[in-house]
């Protein structure tokens, strides 16, 4: 019991050094997989930058000159320089820090090692820095990946750290495949060839969630929304069939392969088998079944009275009715009165004034 504190303690200083140093193993591997990026971005740069310069020279009045006496543009410190400018935007810091530290290696690979290493990149960023490894290897050692540096991860996945000092070699697998080496079918796909380093998938039918085959009748297991009929085949699941209802109210049912989907009924019905007024269950109010299909109820031609304040009119509209003022009447006030003429306007001022000078 004397030894349990100090025990304690120990492990949990154990324990937060260990946490500690897997958390700066796994920023090291994040650093390393951007060095190496952004290596790869100078010498792709580099690249691009002797092939635009391809076809310049000195840009001086006498270039035969030039090129005799101050040797040829094509292999001068010119043209280098003009190349190991254009290498970094200005915003990259990543870039322009390691151009800054390393510029002094351009200048040694253009005058005496490109003839015997003319893969740039293989000579600066694996070879000379070794912040990349090759392609298909990984790590600090460059190991090769699960499948061989040739084929890593059998050819239908990623390695962790291709190509740079970090990551652990393991494998993302495409869509298809699934397991460490990525040589095993993931759910909806089968093998079409298979070997110790070769696999081949492909997509099962749109009903099987496994298959050993390419129909339907190959089905493992069936699908959510198809189900396995008589000749152990995997078909699709009528939902709209159902005699309880999948839709809501105002709604008719679509069947699609393996599920279903809801839409509006037309406007005209409160409740619908399909589409169209000739479908409905019931017709919505303002309409009337008329021969299986609901149509538009004309209130203003029924028996009683729709529009009941004097001098009104009644307007069919479509579901419905409108009640507006007669010929030579206008709203005022939710009355419906007569509209003025000029004879019946009241004499203006100026009118009464003329006549009294007149008399």
């Amino acid at each position: 019991m004397l030894f349990a504190g100090p025990k304690l303690r120990l492990l949990r200083l154990l324990s937060s050094l260990t946490l500690l140093w897997l958390f700066i193993l796994t920023d090291a591997k994040k650093d390393l997989k951007i060095t190496c990026n952004t290596c790869r971005k100078i010498t792709d740069n580099f690249n691009k930058g002797f092939d635009r310069t391809a076809n310049q020279n000195f840009g001086g009045g006498n270039t035969a000159w030039e090129e005799r006496t101050l040797s040829k543009y094509e292999t001068s410190e010119i043209r280098l320089m003009e190349i190991v400018e254009e290498l970094c935007d200005s915003s990259s810091f990543e870039c322009n820090q390691m151009l800054e530290e390393h510029e002094e290696h351009f200048e040694t690979w253009w005058f005496k090692k490109k003839t015997k290493h003319p893969d740039l990149h293989k000579w600066f960023c694996i070879e000379t820095l070794k912040v990349c490894c090759p392609k298909g290897t990984f790590g600090p050692d460059c190991n090769a990946c699960v499948g061989g540096s040739e084929k890593p991860c059998h050819g239908n996945g990623e390695c962790d750290g291709d190509g740079t000092r970090g990551g652990d070699g393991t494998c993302s697998c495409e869509r298809a495949y699934k397991g460490t080496f990525c040589l095993d079918c993931s759910d909806g796909y089968f093998n079409v060839e298979r070997n110790d380093t070769f696999s081949l998938c492909t997509e099962c039918h749109t009903s099987c969630k496994t298959c050993n085959g390419a129909t339907n009748q190959d089905c493992d297991e069936c699908k959510d929304g198809w189900e396995e009929d008589d000749q152990e085949a995997c078909v699709d699941v009528d939902e709209c069939s159902k005699d309880s209802s999948v839709c809501k109210e105002g709604e008719y049912c679509v069947n699609t392969e393996g599920s279903f989907s809801c839409k509006d009924c037309d406007k005209v019905c409160s409740d619908c088998t399909g589409p169209g007024p000739d479908q409905c269950q019931a017709c919505a109010a303002g309409y009337q079944d008329t021969e299986g299909t609901c149509t538009d109820v004309d209130e203003c031609s029924q028996s009683e009275v729709v529009c009941t304040k004097e001098h009104q009119e009644c307007v069919n509209t479509k579901g419905s009715y409108t009640c507006v003022c007669s010929s030579g009447y206008e709203k005022r006030e939710d009355e419906c009165v007569q509209t003025p003429t000029q004879a019946e306007e009241p004499e203006s001022s100026e009118t009464s004034a003329d006549a009294h000078a007149e008399l």
